[in-house]
């Protein structure tokens, strides 16, 4: 295995004119609110003038040596505080010292600093890694902040004339005086639609004045003027370029995917892999096994329902069975849920669509508890490769419209495979008339705002917001495809994945999101990502006869779903559920009447999930 020097942590800091605002107690209170990010300890950094303060929570995955810790000083005139790893470092730090650099630690965090010193803000441009961090450059007065690509490390602000406030966490800012203080409008479109974000604006979050810096971001304030500035630094291209061969298109896929895992399984801790028995995680355990540094004897980790019609563990068992991995499984029950309910909302902090999640909290704890630091996990595929059944009719539209890939057969493949997707004359209409679709999408979540049956006529009319609301012009599959993927809906994925877990203390990477990879995803034409009646084809043409064919060719989807239906018609829950329903009629937000009504339990991914918004809801006002 390869000897780095990985840490993730926890950060947080002040900027502000008023010195006096700026103190090592409420440093320390913002830190130890996010302690479980980083439990090998802290360090603190504040700048001679007063102005400024940085704190970091260490989790250690390699080296605790006081060299490698941080804040980290550098040439005399930077100082960083990093949360996340850059996996390309080896390669950047050899580019850096044959310029001249000099390191004295191994760390990806000090050829941050190098980096940065040379290339200034087009340093990101060169990074390949998940990250949020914040660099003090003295000489220049000037603090440098900047998110990932793609999001996979949070990085929460608030500002006014003359502060800035910023952590991993939104619970550091209220351990540091920030107000909580609900979202309202965003609180009404999570009870009507299950949404707790806007692709409006993607700065806005669940909560008032508290903003999340977007991914491929960063921000910049300037002393002593405070002039706070944001630039995107990097944005996908969704023009498909010169077509492949499909053989072709394949095999780079796979390459890419391997040289992504090849540098995401750089580390000297014990490693492992999240496995669903998916086709996403099945293709990173074969990856993980084709690597030279592989030792055998993987662990994995999955999420079974014995008896559950989406139990998914006998293809977890197959992954198991053909690569020799060590297979750990848990299986959450409702009483479980009940009894870790408070514990995941105090770490997701806002409201989540499902019980999904839970399942994904507790493969966390059972790794943490097994002693296994770091898990490559499939998320990000479904996203650049068409693989919900929500893309299927806008590949559809798209085939009819452009008279390209044999519309009639393609329709015809998707509703033999049985796959659960609509398709009828509103999207012949769609297909031919794209410029109106935005707009009736738009007014239909309007329509189900204004229809939600239980939210009160007066929380409706003063907290619903129209310009929350907003659809993007779809011409073609990679229209949306990179909608959902560089502006709204994979990182709502990935903010849940970092709170789980960095719960537990652990850390999760994921190989699907080398931005090359992504890159060559969105490149390639519609009909290698959904055809003949398959999503994700070019996955599936990647790893036919390296996977079993019974993965390979799933024709369901699930993904550590739980039974949540069953759970929600259990007395317990449903007495939860009671409570919930009072607490949110107190507070005039749902209509008495809803106490009266029979309760509706759902699966996991239903339409109008209801009661369990209720339930959830209800522990964050």
């Amino acid at each position: 295995m390869y000897l780095d020097i990985y840490i993730m942590c926890g950060i947080a800091g002040i900027l502000s004119a008023d010195p006096s605002w700026i103190s090592p107690e409420r440093l320390k209170r913002m830190t130890d609110a996010i302690a479980h990010r980083g439990p090998d300890g802290e360090g603190f950094y504040f700048s001679p003038s007063g102005q400024l303060g940085l704190g970091h929570r260490r989790l250690s995955i390699i080296d605790t040596s006081e060299l490698a810790g941080q804040p980290m000083h550098y040439l005399d005139r930077y100082t960083l505080i990093h949360n996340g790893e850059i996996y390309n470092y080896i390669e950047l730090k050899e580019q850096l010292q044959a310029k001249g650099y000099r390191f004295i630690t191994r760390s990806d965090t000090e050829v941050i600093l190098a980096a940065y010193d040379l290339y200034q803000a087009d340093c990101l441009q060169h990074f390949d890694g998940m990250f949020a961090f914040a660099l003090w450059d003295r000489q220049e007065q000037v603090l440098f902040c900047a998110r990932d690509r793609f999001g996979e490390k949070p990085f929460y602000y608030t500002w006014s004339e003359d502060r800035f406030c910023f952590a991993s966490e939104r619970k550091a800012l209220w351990a540091g005086g920030q107000e909580k203080k609900v979202n309202q409008p965003l609180l009404l479109n999570y009870l009507a639609l299950g949404l707790t974000e806007t692709a409006a604006d993607s700065t806005i979050t669940f909560h008032q004045d508290i903003f999340s810096l977007p991914p491929s971001h960063y921000i910049k304030i300037h002393l002593p003027s405070f002039s706070i500035s944001m630039a995107r630094y990097y944005d996908g291209d969704k023009q498909q370029r010169s077509p492949i061969g499909e053989r072709q298109a394949a095999e780079q896929f796979r390459e890419l995917l391997l040289r992504s895992t090849q540098k995401r399984l750089r580390s000297d801790v014990p490693l492992g892999c999240s496995l669903s028995g998916g086709l996403d995680s099945s293709s990173i355990v074969w990856a993980i096994s084709q690597q030279a540094t592989f030792p055998g004897h993987l662990q994995t980790y999955s999420a079974v329902f014995p008896g559950f019609a989406k139990d998914e563990s006998a293809f977890a068992g197959m992954i198991n069975e053909q690569f020799r991995c060590n297979g750990h499984a848990v299986t959450p029950t409702a009483e479980d849920f009940i009894g870790d309910f408070e514990k995941l909302c105090h770490h997701q902090e806002e409201p989540f669509p499902s019980s999904s999640i839970y399942a994904q909290y507790k493969v966390f704890e059972a790794a943490a508890r097994n002693g296994t630091k770091v898990l490559l996990d499939g998320q990000g595929a479904d996203e650049i490769l068409g693989g919900y059944a929500r893309y299927i009719p806008w590949y559809l539209q798209e085939i009819l419209r452009t008279k390209k890939g044999g519309f009639r057969s393609e329709l015809k493949a998707f509703r033999n495979q049985a796959v659960p997707f609509s398709w009828n004359w509103k999207n012949y209409l769609a297909a031919y008339f794209p410029l109106q679709v935005p707009g009736m999408l738009r007014r239909r979540e309007a329509a189900k705002i204004n229809r939600q049956p239980d939210v009160t006529a007066a929380f409706r009319k003063a907290y619903y917001d129209e310009q929350s609301i907003y659809k993007p012009l779809v011409m073609k599959l990679n229209d949306l495809l990179y909608f959902d993927t560089y502006q709204f809906g994979l990182e709502q994925l990935l903010r849940v994945a970092d709170r789980n877990s960095m719960a537990h203390g652990r850390e999760i990477r994921l190989p699907f999101l080398n931005h090359e990879l992504v890159e060559f995803a969105g490149a390639i034409p519609s009909g290698y990502k959904l055809h003949a009646g398959w999503t994700k084809w070019i996955l599936r043409k990647s790893t036919e006869g390296l996977l079993p064919g019974e993965i390979v060719w799933r024709k369901d989807k699930t993904g550590f779903e739980p039974p949540q239906q069953q759970w929600m018609g259990k007395k317990l829950l449903q007495d939860y559920l009671f409570e919930a329903k009072k607490k949110l009629v107190a507070e005039k937000i749902l209509r008495p009447e809803v106490l009266n009504k029979k309760n509706q339990p759902m699966e996991a991914h239903a339409a109008d999930n209801y009661d369990w918004r209720y339930l959830v809801a209800a522990a964050f006002i």
